[in-house]
């Protein structure tokens, strides 16, 4: 159950006093950071309901499409971790959830003893593709954003990602 939505934007009050106590420029940012932190947990939250009825978290959801999306249906964990852009440890725990839902399992690699594979099962592509058609009914739950103002939230927050070194621009 979610609570009642207050009387007045919390993170535009914190911006006012940021602006009383430093300055313009320092609200501006603290105002932005907390607003991409508050709108993380609600697309988060938006996700994982629409998710839940496949037992699956959105971190799960993009590993399983990341391998339903793969040529082969199968990719070392450590490439999932760098694909997805989180640690090693992360990316076993989702893929033992995967696992355990019988979703995909794991696999040697062929030539290399030392690395296994994550491999995408008959049943993992299914629910992969239910999941998906489900997240697209409800827009990815991004209302009430217009297709204009998703677009603009994509570019300027590829901007801070390029310039985080996430990827070669």
């Amino acid at each position: 159950m979610s609570n009642p939505p207050l009387p007045f934007d919390p993170i535009e009050e914190a911006r006012r006093h940021w602006r009383l106590r430093w300055s313009e420029q320092a609200s501006a940012q603290m105002g932005a950071v907390t607003s991409i932190m508050r709108a993380q947990q609600i697309l988060i939250l938006r996700l994982n309901e629409l998710l839940e009825p496949f037992d699956l978290t959105f971190p799960r959801y993009e590993a399983l499409m990341l391998l339903h999306f793969s040529s082969r249906g199968s990719l070392p964990l450590g490439k999932i971790g760098e694909r997805l852009q989180v640690h090693r440890t992360s990316i076993t725990n989702t893929i033992d959830g995967l696992e355990a839902l019988g979703l995909v399992r794991r696999v040697p690699h062929e030539s290399d003893r030392r690395t296994t594979l994550a491999e995408i099962l008959p049943k993992g592509r299914g629910v992969a593709e239910e999941a998906t058609a489900a997240l697209n009914e409800a827009d990815f739950a991004t209302p009430p954003l217009s297709g204009e103002e998703l677009t603009t939230v994509f570019a300027t927050l590829r901007t801070l990602r390029l310039g985080a070194g996430d990827f070669e621009g």
